[in-house]
């Protein structure tokens, strides 16, 4: 089974749908499997407080200002539904509150997304589980028996999922942080599969990640890193994006399947090379 590549849009559209646009064709020219975006009621995720505080934005000069401008809305995702399927890409959204898990369920997407973030929202992880939709649990800024609670509570509604190892801070600047050998301690503890979610600059930890067996993989996208966000420094650019997916599917065959055996394309080449020594080819 090939690796599940998905492009993270998120909020690096800025609100804008041309922007989205693109990035969805990015994705699609680039090979990618499906395109992430990220819904919020930002008054049931923000408090009041927060949402009247101060920042300054392409939208304004207050947080729910600058939330408000990077929030789409029903009609935005109707015409990326539409937009998608045109191009032939699956694209799915993670919900930060149970509004917009609701909200989501009117598309029927194939896939659901826990955030890293809220891994520990048990609520969330209920409802999300009861749809019975193959769900990717990002597990960074968690500890192992937040995700152990998570595993379980899938396991009991009988919902198919995978474990994405992640470390959430954007970008990683340390690289010892993003541990990649706990790909394999997920894997072993709890006996599923386990993919990869990176905020790393640049794509050798990526390529590491899939020679390490994961079975899935997600990398924010950008027009351009230079762009406003706070997810654009950690995120992969066009070019970058269409190294990444056939880097990472040559390494899937690469990796092969262990097996020692004499190729047919290596006996020429054995015989020429061994051809002042006691040595003949037999099956």
């Amino acid at each position: 089974m090939s690796i599940f590549i998905c492009a993270e849009i998120g909020i690096n559209h800025n609100g804008d749908m041309e922007i989205c646009k693109k990035l969805i064709d990015v994705a699609v020219q680039s090979g990618c499997d499906a395109v992430k975006f990220q819904k919020r009621d930002i008054d049931q995720v923000y408090t009041q407080e927060f949402l009247d505080s101060p920042r300054e934005s392409p939208w304004g000069t207050t947080q729910r200002e600058q939330k408000e401008g990077l929030e789409f809305g029903i009609e935005d995702y109707k015409e990326i539904d539409q937009y998608c399927k045109s191009k032939k890409i699956e694209w799915f959204a993670s919900a930060w509150d149970l509004n917009s898990q609701e909200f989501l369920r009117q598309f029927s997407c194939k896939y659901n997304k826990v955030a890293s973030a809220m891994l520990v929202y048990e609520d969330l992880l209920k409802m999300i589980a009861e749809e019975g939709l193959h769900t990717f649990i990002s597990t960074g800024m968690s500890k192992i028996e937040d995700i152990s609670k998570a595993v379980d509570l899938f396991r009991a509604a009988n919902c198919p999922f995978e474990l994405m190892h992640c470390v959430s801070t954007y970008p990683i600047h340390n690289y010892e942080h993003a541990n990649l050998k706990a790909i394999k301690t997920l894997r072993q503890k709890f006996n599923c599969d386990v993919g990869y979610s990176g905020h790393e600059a640049g794509l050798s930890i990526s390529y590491a990640a899939a020679a390490l067996g994961i079975t899935s993989l997600e990398r924010h996208i950008t027009l351009g890193r230079s762009m406003y966000g706070s997810d654009q420094a950690a995120s992969v650019e066009p070019a970058g994006l269409t190294m990444l997916v056939g880097a990472v599917h040559k390494i899937e065959l690469a990796m092969g399947d262990g097996v020692i055996r004499f190729l047919d394309e290596e006996i020429p080449i054995a015989e020429n090379l061994r051809q002042h020594i006691d040595w003949e080819w037999k099956e």
